[in-house]
């Protein structure tokens, strides 16, 4: 496997990570209930902004069906490929213990689903509770191919906050475009440009009410007055990270990434992509006379072009059995506004993202590490590489755009990773190659972020800094803006483990690269074989 070294990042970025020796993966619980899903991965036409065009789906529906399970079950979701593109899938979050076949991103633990193909994803939900997603892994196919995955806590078990009234339908935000987004990335890699952004943002794959063509398409939230709510939001965009507010009304946070967190109030979040966020939502005592607008627009720190627009859906109170309002009436009542952030608001997005800690509670410990016994340190970005021979390239001064960790670019593989690892084909470290950017997603495990900053990271000094009582716990972190995150993990889960970026544009341009864990030598230390119907490259 090949590398290509780039020129100086253009904005560089600094990741300290730090892990601790395989130890013991607790036993696998057996699974409450066994839960049969089945994918059918089709085309179906689907009109936004008053444009039809036909797009890859699960069973027809975008975004796609919703999973729900309880901590302990076993899933089994049989995916089958009708079209032409290559696919795999995804469960964001879910950390696959002694699973890894089951992870789902394409080259690194399986060859992608051909054409008439299919594979089973079987895999068991152990000590995770709360809001993750799935989507596809593979190219740009999850513009179009993601949906919710719902987390239940055990039978009797409640939640670590007061129990609300009702769980509303989860939000998830995701990008459109009018054209197709494999033409859209295709080309971009072909000219070392950067690609075109996307012609909206959408709620639940509805763009709203501000953009063209589209108050038809708008989502709306129906409560009643004097109730708290629990309400799930996922961030399914491919290169946005987003501001998101419902206007006169405050969220309390009370989850990120399927983890517990200590309750903290906020007008506004922020949320990018991969991450998940549960809040409590408290209406308005009375009937407010009023509807409410709900949007998010991106909060942007990069110099490229990207989608400067804002979706926006409705939250509307349930009418009163004992008034007079007509659904005529309802329209024409006052509509507020929220008030969102700068678009680059650092100072706000540093300031949320300092508010969130772990819950650290008996029942839900932060089982942070405090031994260390490796260290690794690495510097990301985004820079340019030499055009090749003979070609015009449209990036920077004539060259591509690309994407490195320690000045490595991670090179795309033609077998999956995990299979050569399994099968001893793998020479040395060469599976783990290197980029990286800063909506940090790790298969296969949690870290805590244990400290962060702007500026170089100081080993002498910021170390003293670390929260190791209580940081968040998540599958996905922001590194910062001309900054660093120091994050610590157990390596308590063998097998071949993408970390890679959550903007997309920067995943296909090298900023990702792959953890091998080693085998233990106790059984449950153990990756399992493949299963028989594992896909082929």
């Amino acid at each position: 496997m090949g590398v290509s070294l780039l020129s100086s990042p253009a904005f560089p970025r600094v990741i300290i990570l730090s892990f601790i020796t395989l130890c013991l993966i607790p036993e696998l619980a057996l699974a409450s209930i066994t839960r049969h899903y089945k994918f059918d991965i089709k085309l179906q036409n689907v009109t936004r902004l008053c444009h039809t065009k036909s797009i890859v789906t699960v069973n027809g529906q975008f975004p796609g069906p919703r999973i729900v399970a309880r901590e302990g079950d076993r899933l089994v979701i049989k995916v089958v490929n009708h079209v032409q593109n290559n696919i795999s899938i995804h469960w964001h979050g879910i950390r696959q213990l002694q699973t890894g076949w089951a992870d789902g991103p394409a080259y690194v633990t399986q060859c992608p689903i051909q054409t008439s193909q299919s594979y089973v994803y079987n895999f068991t939900i152990v000590g995770q509770r709360g809001t993750l997603f799935w989507h596809a892994h593979i190219s740009w196919l999850r513009s179009t191919v993601y949906g919710p995955l719902i987390i239940l806590p055990k039978r009797g078990v409640p939640y670590p906050f007061a129990k609300p009234y009702k769980e509303l339908v989860p939000i998830i935000f995701g990008e459109w475009w009018n054209v197709d987004c494999e033409a859209v990335i295709s080309q971009a890699l072909q000219t070392g440009g950067g690609p075109n952004v996307s012609d909206a943002y959408t709620i639940n794959g509805l763009p709203g009410p501000l953009y063209n063509c589209s108050t038809k398409d708008t989502f709306k939230l129906k409560v009643k007055p004097g109730k708290t709510y629990l309400l799930r939001l996922i961030n399914a965009a491919l290169n946005d990270e987003l501001f998101f507010s419902i206007a006169n009304h405050s969220f309390t946070v009370v989850e990120a990434d399927a983890v517990y967190v200590k309750p903290f109030e906020t007008n506004t979040l922020l949320i990018t992509p991969g991450q998940t966020t549960n809040v409590l939502l408290k209406t308005k005592p009375q009937y407010p006379n009023a509807t409410f607008f709900m949007t998010a627009r991106p909060y942007v720190t990069g110099l490229g072009t990207f989608d400067n627009s804002t979706v926006a859906g409705i939250l509307e109170y349930e009418i009163p059995t004992n008034t007079l309002h007509s659904a005529a009436s309802i329209k024409k009542l006052p509509l507020f506004k929220p008030f969102l952030p700068p678009l680059n608001d650092t100072s706000f997005a540093t300031n949320f993202t300092n508010q969130l800690r772990s819950l650290a509670s008996a029942q839900f410990p932060a089982n942070v590490p405090q031994k260390v016994d490796r260290r690794f340190f690495f510097t990301i970005g985004l820079g340019t590489s030499p055009c090749q021979h003979n070609q015009t390239c449209q990036g920077p001064n004539g060259t591509m755009f690309a994407a490195s960790i320690n000045n490595i670019s991670f090179a795309q593989p033609t077998t999956a990773l995990l299979q050569a690892h399994f099968f001893g084909q793998s020479n040395g470290d060469t599976s783990i190659l290197g980029a990286e950017s800063h909506p940090l997603h790790l298969h296969g495990f949690n870290f805590f972020v244990v400290g962060q900053g702007f500026g170089n990271f100081d080993s002498n000094k910021d170390p003293a800094k670390f929260n190791l009582v209580d940081p968040i716990e998540r599958n996905t972190v922001g590194v910062p803006s001309g900054g660093w995150v120091a994050i610590r993990f157990l390596a308590d889960n063998p097998g071949v483990w993408f970390m890679h970026c959550h903007l997309e544009i920067h995943t296909s341009w090298g900023l990702k690269m792959a953890w091998v864990v080693l085998d233990g030598k106790l059984p449950n230390q153990k990756l399992l074989p493949p299963p028989v119907d594992l896909p082929k490259c």
